[in-house]
């Protein structure tokens, strides 16, 4: 029962964070795509924006890819776990509802996430785990790099919108107006 349970819970989690990483690379499933994504970034204060939106949709296309194969675990549960971390701190000023726009489903992607860390991909995977002095420094190059990503966020100022802050072009005469 467990090694089902474990099964399940790795394809749910894996196959969404794969799909939400799929979205803001290639705009797959309705989503934003890199360009509107990479915006996105930019007005929450990490910058730039593009290359940010780049390396969440790599890590959550691959982190879910990874733990939905089980392949080099606990490589794709740790990656899932720094970019919610990244998220639900995003999403922390409107609270803790996802109906506000909160941080409940980056929360608890990360508890499952982290729940596949403690508990290990079970015996229905695609390859074997990672070694664990490999898995050990990838675990703390990931954290260094959460932490520094997280800090950027905290501190970061949100950006002002260029638009809001050049003025209009002037209306280009029309037809009409040029040949009279």
């Amino acid at each position: 029962m467990r090694n089902y349970a474990l099964l399940a819970t790795r394809l749910v989690l894996g196959s969404y964070l794969a799909v939400h990483g799929a979205q803001k690379l290639f705009g797959s499933f309705g989503g934003p795509g890199l360009e509107k994504a990479g915006a996105g970034f930019d007005r929450i204060g990490l910058s730039p924006g593009k290359q940010m939106a780049a390396a969440a949709g790599i890590t959550e296309l691959g982190g879910g890819l990874l733990t939905v194969a089980g392949i080099a675990d606990p490589a794709g549960p740790l990656a899932i776990m720094g970019a919610m971390s990244i998220a639900a701190t995003t999403h922390r000023a409107k609270g803790p509802l996802s109906a506000k726009g909160g941080f409940e489903l980056p929360l608890t992607n990360l508890a499952a996430a982290t729940a596949l860390v403690a508990a290990g991909p079970g015996k229905f995977r695609l390859g074997p785990s990672l070694p664990r002095p490999l898995a050990a420094v990838g675990a703390a190059a990931g954290g260094l790099v959460m932490a520094g990503l997280l800090t950027k966020m905290l501190t970061a100022k949100p950006a002002t919108p260029v638009a809001a802050s050049q003025p209009e072009p002037a209306a280009e005469p029309s037809e009409d107006a040029a040949t009279r």
